[in-house]
């Protein structure tokens, strides 16, 4: 093979994507999730080309929303048709929202959301409609913003009905959590301890050329924290397993299922709803013994095999429904544990940071079908523990119907199970201290992680 000299390669500069295309394709997610799908799945459906740019603008759109929503009612007399509706509220978020990775003249925004309703045969005819409302817009900006404000949903960017229950379960923290959901969270990594410590790996980040010291600090026992997103393929030792993308929150669920725990070569744990993988890898870099992986979803469970095998280690992965183990388990020996994790199906209150779909994408019924879901699997997975074994449950809520209130329903209907010392609700907050974590039952002095609950519970004798 010959290689080209540098003069031999024509280089062609980076085709100019419109704006009117982004704002288009932000729009078709914002309807995508007002349907009912995550925005996950929306963006992955975006043209590899014009993805950045859609993602960046619709975490803006998400985080503005309930703002646009105000505003939006102070202009428009009947809600317009739901695609035009979309890219207005894409557009007039946008204009009413501050955001340091965003810039855009204000008349040039109109007049791209214009172009995008004019090129798309769904809003052609609410052109003429969006162009005015905008342009009024911009003519009352300051009057309209601060009237918007007033109003609880545009002052903190949540549904009505969020707020309303913050307020309830959370009656000295809601006002921070709904701060703390509209900021963006770090990037949290955990060091695997079969392979490097966390002030090794301080150190080997430090030594970096460009890498400022104020930028990375200790979280918890076997965490790091970066002040500044990395993208995954240069992230210091990510490829070979020596680091795992996780919040800190969700870096204690493995130590405080193990923590005291006598376990041996023969002891099995299962991680149910285990998909990604994360807490399943945690587990078996602290401990040498059988660990079952279990997800009812077997595209994610792909992902659990993709992060075991970056990081060197096994766990017996299996397809199926965590709710119903006489599906699963090969024989009576094998339905019993010695730990059980239960990271359960929930709204995912507590990581709106990180997707900042969730509060719009969530209603306030699916709050009482999940519990319901948790409740089940609670009392299901709490058969297969040993005598003497233990039980995590967790979810990524900040609700109490899938925390608290959960975990004294399951005690008050199982006189065997003893709540151990557990941290409760962790609310996100993003004051960090020193960038340690802590966490207690009584002051819950939090630091920059998401929302999460644990409950842990032993099986006791009667």
């Amino acid at each position: 093979m010959t290689l080209q000299t540098s003069s031999e390669i024509v280089k062609k500069a980076p085709t100019q994507i419109p704006l009117w295309r982004q704002l288009q394709s932000t729009a078709n997610v914002l309807q995508a999730v007002r349907s009912g799908e995550s925005g996950t799945s929306a963006l992955k459906q975006v043209e590899a080309s014009l993805r950045p740019g859609v993602q960046a603008l619709s975490f803006h759109v998400w985080r503005w929303l309930g703002t646009a929503e105000i505003i939006k009612s102070y202009l428009v007399k009947r809600v317009p048709p739901a695609q035009a509706d979309a890219l207005l509220c894409v557009a007039l978020a946008i204009l009413c929202g501050e955001s340091a990775g965003l810039r855009y003249e204000a008349f040039t925004l109109v007049d791209q959301a214009v172009e995008a309703a004019k090129r798309h045969p769904n809003t052609n005819a609410s052109s003429s409609f969006i162009n005015a409302c905008l342009r009024r817009f911009l003519r009352e900006k300051d009057a309209i913003t601060q009237k918007a404000l007033t109003h609880p949903v545009g002052q903190w960017n949540h549904p009505q009905w969020w707020i309303k229950r913050l307020k309830i379960d959370h009656p000295n923290a809601w006002q921070q959590i709904l701060e703390s959901n509209n900021t963006h969270a770090p990037l949290s990594l955990r060091v695997n301890v079969k392979k490097s410590s966390v002030a090794s790996y301080l150190s080997s980040v430090n030594a970096i050329d460009g890498v400022a010291v104020n930028e990375i600090k200790q979280v918890g026992k076997c965490g790091v924290s970066f002040s500044k997103a990395i993208p995954v393929h240069e992230i210091l030792g990510f490829a070979d397993g020596t680091v795992s993308v996780q919040d800190a929150a969700a870096q204690l669920a493995a130590p405080l299922l193990l923590d005291g725990m006598n376990l041996n070569a023969q002891s099995r744990i299962l991680d149910a709803c285990a998909a990604p993988g994360g807490k399943t890898a945690h587990l078996l870099e602290m401990v040498d013994c059988e660990v079952v992986a279990l997800d009812i979803d077997a595209a994610r469970c792909d992902l659990i095999h993709q992060n075991l095998s970056r990081i060197g280690l096994h766990a017996k992965v299996i397809v199926a429904d965590a709710a119903k183990p006489i599906t699963w388990f090969d024989d009576q020996k094998d339905a019993h544990f010695d730990a059980v994790l239960l990271d359960a199906p929930c709204t995912a209150s507590g990581i709106v940071r990180r997707h900042p779909d969730i509060r719009w994408l969530r209603r306030e019924t699916d709050i009482a079908q999940l519990a319901e879901i948790q409740r089940h699997l609670l009392d299901t997975l709490w058969k297969l523990v040993k005598p003497g074994g233990r039980l995590l449950y967790c979810t990524c809520s900040v609700f109490k119907a899938e925390g608290q209130d959960q975990a004294a329903l399951f005690t008050s209907n199982n006189k065997n199970a003893k709540l151990l010392n557990s941290p409760g609700h962790l609310t996100p907050k993003n004051s960090a201290k020193n960038g340690v974590v802590t966490h207690n039952q009584q002051g819950n002095e939090l630091t920059n992680h998401d929302g999460f609950f644990y409950a842990l519970f032993e099986k006791q004798s009667i």
